[in-house]
């Protein structure tokens, strides 16, 4: 196990970035309004988006370069397209994870601070984490907060399972009235996570490989992990919504703290107060894994796509746009606190329709010269990568189609 451990590292970053806003938001969400009739979304947008994430590790460990290496080698505009779009969504991003863990921590702290002031706690612990301890300590970290974060949520599905409910329907719905398409977007936009993870995972890839040698096997194995994580907390947390908040008559606060207290509430007032703790620890880590890994990977990429635009190095590069993220998030947080629901909405969107942008270019850049022909996808994988892009442009044009 402890070997086992060594290995992984950039996968967990990833399933910690991914099992946040996604997972305990819009799974539980999905529940409570559909019971388990949503299962299939996330199956499907967990195997729609399969190639193009295990892209971004792999093409780090056939090349030694990241995905933006990738994208540049493809055509200048392109990158120049990433740096734009990543510009325009980080903020909104970063305050709607930061929002929902600072509504947790407000409630289980039982400290009568504004959500504003938890905000700004949660983003200086994080800043303070990553800039004195850096990759080593957050990749040493997140083994122990996404290991605690999947057995506290599968102890809450377990022992939600032998409390009395009405019986759950297994029945598959797919939404037809503008709201549930709306909605089923949103969830499967962040489900598990922004396309664009793909290419943070490449550089924490390479950050990984300054402790050792890595390999496409030992690359796309970690990945693996981390991916599998996110389909079984996702799961779980759809179950959860289900068996507690289905047909519960109850509808979520766009608020932070009103939300974190609603969710929370709801599963201690079915299967008792003992069950604060164990809700408490999976959504506080779900939410502060997510606000970690956020916080460090936007500056990251950012750094280093205007380091490839300009070809200087940008020496304080990191911590500087670590900075911009921050003070952007902070102004952001003043005006639109109570409005999470909303902050929420802006970031999933965007990121749903972005997806095809990713795909394609994650497609290329694994395909390209650059990389060997025995590290490039299988027949099988580029069948799949294509219908994957198919399905995303389809979703796409279903969703402005409904506007």
């Amino acid at each position: 196990m402890k070997n086992l451990l060594r290995q992984l590292g950039p996968g967990l970053l990833f399933a910690g970035a991914a099992i946040g806003v996604s997972h305990l938001v819009q799974s539980t969400r999905a529940g409570a309004d559909y019971g388990l009739g949503l299962l299939w979304a996330l199956v499907l947008i967990h195997l729609i988006k399969y190639p193009f994430f295990q892209f971004g590790p792999r093409y780090a460990a056939a090349t030694g370069t990241s995905l933006l290496e990738g994208y540049l080698k493809l055509g200048k505009p392109l990158l120049v397209l990433y740096f734009i779009i990543n510009l325009l969504t980080m903020f909104t991003i970063q305050t709607a994870v930061t929002i929902v863990t600072a509504g947790i921590a407000t409630y289980i702290f039982g400290m009568d601070w504004s959500i504003t002031t938890w905000s700004l706690i949660v983003t200086a612990c994080c800043a303070a984490i990553l800039l004195v301890g850096r990759y080593s300590f957050l990749d040493k970290l997140m083994k122990v907060i996404v290991i605690t974060l999947t057995i506290s949520t599968l102890a809450a599905v377990l022992i939600a399972g032998f409390e009395p409910h009405q019986p759950v329907s297994f029945e598959q719905i797919i939404p037809t009235d503008t709201i549930g398409i709306a909605f089923l977007i949103a969830f499967m936009g962040w489900m598990p996570a922004p396309l664009d993870i793909s290419i943070w995972h490449s550089l924490w890839s390479l950050e990984k490989a300054k402790e050792g040698k890595i390999t496409r096997k030992s690359a796309v194995f970690d990945f693996n992990i981390g991916f599998l994580g996110t389909i079984i907390v996702g799961a779980c947390f759809i179950s959860l919504g289900a068996l507690i908040m289905n047909n519960s008559g109850e509808s979520f606060s766009a608020s932070g703290g009103a939300f974190a207290k609603q969710l929370i509430d709801m599963y201690t007032s079915s299967l008792g107060n003992w069950a604060f703790y164990i809700i408490g620890l999976a959504a506080l880590t779900t939410m502060f894994s997510t606000t970690l890994t956020t916080l460090d990977a936007s500056p990251r990429a950012m750094n280093k796509t205007l380091e490839l635009l300009t070809g200087k190095t940008q020496k304080r590069g990191y911590a500087a746009w670590m900075l911009v993220l921050i003070s952007g998030t902070v102004c952001i947080l003043f005006f639109l606190t109570s409005e999470m629901g909303r902050l929420v909405e802006i970031a999933t969107i965007p990121s749903f329709l972005t997806a095809p942008f990713f795909a394609i270019a994650n497609f290329f850049a694994m395909n390209s010269e650059d990389v060997a022909q025995e590290d490039r996808p299988s027949t099988a994988l580029k069948i799949a990568s294509w219908v994957g892009i198919v399905l995303l442009i389809a979703f796409g044009i279903w969703y402005l189609s409904t506007l």
